[in-house]
């Protein structure tokens, strides 16, 4: 933390004050990365001619790199350069990034020529045109890289109370699907109706105004100095440990490597645990290993005890981690077949308005905001008062496990009622079936709801069980199994597509409502290992719960 002294008319930093500025920053990157990302599919089909399904896997890819790209900015915010420079540098990347792809949708030069949907003398986009595309949307997909996990960590360092961290977090997820709602109602409305140049105009609009709140609150951001890759730390447990495998180990606290003090000096301040034990050979001081001062001669030789615990902690979380996975895999994969779902669907409200298909995933921003909110304010309290005691954050992931696998089965049972009505009226290929779309709704709160749970839950989880090195790093470890799931669901549609004829280019023909059921089967099996890895997990950091957590910033 900063312990210079400051004038007394230094503003002060960290706290509440910087609430504000944090929100306000996270609303507006949030509008601009939905408001380009949120109705991809619809323009990549309707704007480039590309095939639907191709269109969902391009989607899936870019969704992979907006969810797996946080960690290297949260790498780069530890180790480096700090917070503060990889959210105002990446924030103004994804603003050219946003300009490029505005251009894209207002110039004909930039778009292949226009044609029916399905027609067979589709034209689709030059080598020239892709490459344009594709630019644009790896730019903008830095900013929400660079900012997502690192902006919400950032956050949560202005507070020393881990209560109003929790709390910290809470909003700032209600921020983020809240701009996400917005996106999804106006942006892509205006996109579908209006123009897609005036969205994503609008898009990058909000990227700006975003960058300039965040810039505002820099003289009351607390910043923490970058203290060098943590992950060169863990490699040199790795590397010692296996150096040393042949010398005893010792049962004399004062044979192991403690964390020096600002003075140089060694101070016994940990003892080595008997948990990966193999692992304690790392921190064993043997002859050579230190210089004359009493410091680390090679670091590749010897570490201390402080890192050799850094590493247990990983492994021991990293079982709970690969769960997360396949509870994303599910969520990834549906987020692009509902569009190509409502594509095929009855999105009429009223006589003459017509519910864009980007725009359905609105239910399930709507259901995560409000749970969020009852969540902070009604449910976590009234548990509270009723059980002197609050749920832990495993509890929280768990109740989103259940609640996504229910998603996937009633996905399965809408898409096999939308197929029977499609076959009851001859209907092929991504006819529009006249069954309402708001069919889909029950399967989408569940999400939504289910993500309330989970997602914060899981941000939280591990930003209070990491080691203090690498604390952006543990919020951005949520993004790196989004990214993966992404990537998983992908192969998982490619394997699909290769193996059955359950997705073919044109739904109806296919059985897509199979694909909920497999879906449904992983996230059953995925539960069953979460439970045996939540029960056999020890919090290293658990938070004293006697107060229920409170988000008045006060």
């Amino acid at each position: 933390m900063d312990v210079e002294p400051r004038p007394s008319s230094a503003p002060k930093k960290g706290g509440w004050v910087t609430f504000p500025f944090f929100l306000a920053t996270m609303a507006g990157l949030t509008l601009a990365a939905g408001g380009w990302n949120n109705n991809l599919v619809v323009y990549l089909i309707n704007e480039f001619n590309i095939k639907s399904i191709d269109a969902a896997q391009i989607a899936n890819i870019v969704g992979g790199c907006t969810a797996l790209f946080p960690i290297v900015g949260a790498i780069l915010a530890d180790s480096y350069f700090g917070s503060f420079i990889v959210i105002w540098v990446t924030s103004l990347v994804s603003v050219v990034g946003i300009v490029v792809l505005t251009l894209t949708s207002a110039l004909d030069a930039l778009r292949p020529t226009p044609c029916e949907n399905g027609s067979s003398s589709c034209v689709g986009p030059s080598k020239a045109q892709i490459g344009i595309l594709y630019t644009s949307i790896a730019l903008s997909i830095v900013g929400a890289a660079g900012t997502r996990f690192t902006l919400a960590t950032m956050g949560a360092d202005q507070f020393d109370n881990p209560k109003h961290q929790r709390a910290f977090f809470n909003w700032h997820f209600f921020t983020f699907y809240v701009g996400t709602l917005v996106s999804m109602v106006g942006v892509v409305y205006i996109q579908d109706n209006v123009s897609w140049a005036l969205g994503y105009g609008l898009s990058g609009a909000a990227n700006l105004i975003g960058l300039a709140a965040f810039m505002l609150g820099g003289r009351y951001f607390l910043l923490l100095k970058p203290q060098g890759s943590p992950f060169t730390r863990l490699a040199y447990v790795l590397v010692a440990s296996f150096r040393k495998r042949k010398a005893l180990l010792s049962l004399r606290i004062e044979d192991y490597c403690q964390e020096p003090q600002s003075e140089g000096k060694m101070v016994v301040s940990a003892t080595p645990t008997t948990s990966f034990k193999f692992l304690n050979h790392a921190a064993l001081v043997t002859q050579g290993d230190l210089n004359s001062d009493g410091s680390i001669k090679k670091p590749w030789n010897l570490c201390t005890l402080q890192q050799v615990e850094d590493l247990k902690t990983l492994i021991r979380i990293s079982p709970i981690w690969s769960t997360g996975i396949l509870l994303h895999t599910p969520i990834a994969t549906q987020i692009t077949l509902i569009v190509l779902q409502a594509l095929a669907m009855d999105r009429h409200l009223g006589p003459r308005f017509q519910i864009p298909a980007g725009s359905m995933l609105i239910f399930v921003m709507i259901s995560t905001a409000l749970s969020l909110a009852l969540m902070d304010r009604f449910l976590l309290p009234t548990f509270h008062k009723l059980t002197r005691t609050s749920p832990t954050l495993l509890k929280r992931v768990g109740i989103g496990h259940v609640l996504t696998i229910s998603s996937m089965a009633i996905s399965a049972l809408v898409e096999s009622k939308r197929l029977t009505t499609a076959h009851n009226h001859n209907l092929t290929g991504n006819s529009v079936v006249p069954m309402s779309v708001f069919w889909m709704v029950p399967q989408l709160v569940a999400v939504g709801v289910g993500e309330a749970f989970m997602f914060p839950g899981q941000v939280m989880f591990y930003y209070q069980e990491f080691p203090k090195s690498i604390k952006s790093t543990a919020a951005a470890m949520v993004a790196l199994f989004i990214g993966i799931a992404f990537y998983l669901g992908t192969a998982v549609v490619d394997l699909i597509r290769k193996t059955t004829r359950w997705l073919p280019d044109g739904i109806n023909d296919g059985r897509m409502d199979n694909v909920y059921w497999v879906l449904t089967i992983a996230g059953l099996v995925n539960f069953g290992y979460f439970l045996v890895c939540s029960w056999m997990y020890k919090y290293q950091n658990n938070v004293d719960d006697k107060e229920p957590v409170s988000s008045n910033p006060s």
